[in-house]
């Protein structure tokens, strides 16, 4: 299994909707596919770049897929480990909604939001939910996140915001000590809204 390739941007294509990276990593050409998204985060030609890969091996062929972070990848194995959720679908989630929003629409079981994507329909949209949460609820775990952080944050919302945090790429300290210092915010301790945590939180961490 290969983790990440970190080489020299030879190529970027663009066809039949489906971005290709070429990366040419000890004067080897992979050709990866990406998200559209993350086509527009890579260097120019000639400029090192590193991405996260997912190799699928088929019968008739073996391919790459690319992200920009072990998260984003992490969180595409789990969407294909969802009955009729396949690559490019799994891509066409992570690219419309974004990781914040995805991992917030499966936490709180949002099937209207998850519908947007092209191609996901009602019934996969409720998959998705239903299989998916649990799954993150481990991921939550295995970063500890498991105990109450505070009397000042309703126990719901801690558990969606810690998983959003997570799926951003922030380590489970980083989530704790923002989780610990924001419960003492009488104002916010008010609020029962998980965006106005979630967005107080990363204010904090970003500082």
């Amino acid at each position: 299994m290969i983790s990440y390739l970190k080489g020299t941007v030879a190529d970027i294509t663009k066809g039949s909707n489906r971005f290709i990276l070429t990366l040419e990593v000890n004067q080897i050409g992979y050709e990866i596919q990406i998200l559209p998204r993350v086509s527009g985060q890579l260097p120019p030609s000639g400029e090192i770049a590193q991405i996260f890969t997912h190799q699928q091996v088929k019968e008739d062929q073996i391919v790459l897929y690319g992200f920009g972070s072990a998260t984003e990848r992490d969180l595409f194995r789990l969407l294909t480990s969802v009955s009729g959720v396949g690559a490019q679908l799994a891509i066409a989630l992570l690219d419309t909604l974004g990781l914040p929003d995805l991992v917030q629409a499966i936490v709180g079981g949002n099937t209207r939001i998850l519908a947007k994507t092209p191609g996901v329909g009602t019934k996969t949209a409720e998959r998705l939910a239903l299989e998916l949460k649990s799954k993150l609820s481990q991921w939550r775990q295995q970063e500890g996140l498991t105990t109450s952080v505070a009397a000042g944050v309703p126990a719901a919302i801690q558990e969606e915001v810690e998983m959003v945090l997570l799926a951003m790429g922030y380590t489970g300290a980083e989530v704790l000590q923002a989780l610990q210092t924001l419960s003492q915010d009488s104002n916010l301790a008010k609020k029962s809204n998980a965006d106005d945590w979630i967005k107080e939180a990363i204010t904090y961490l970003s500082r």
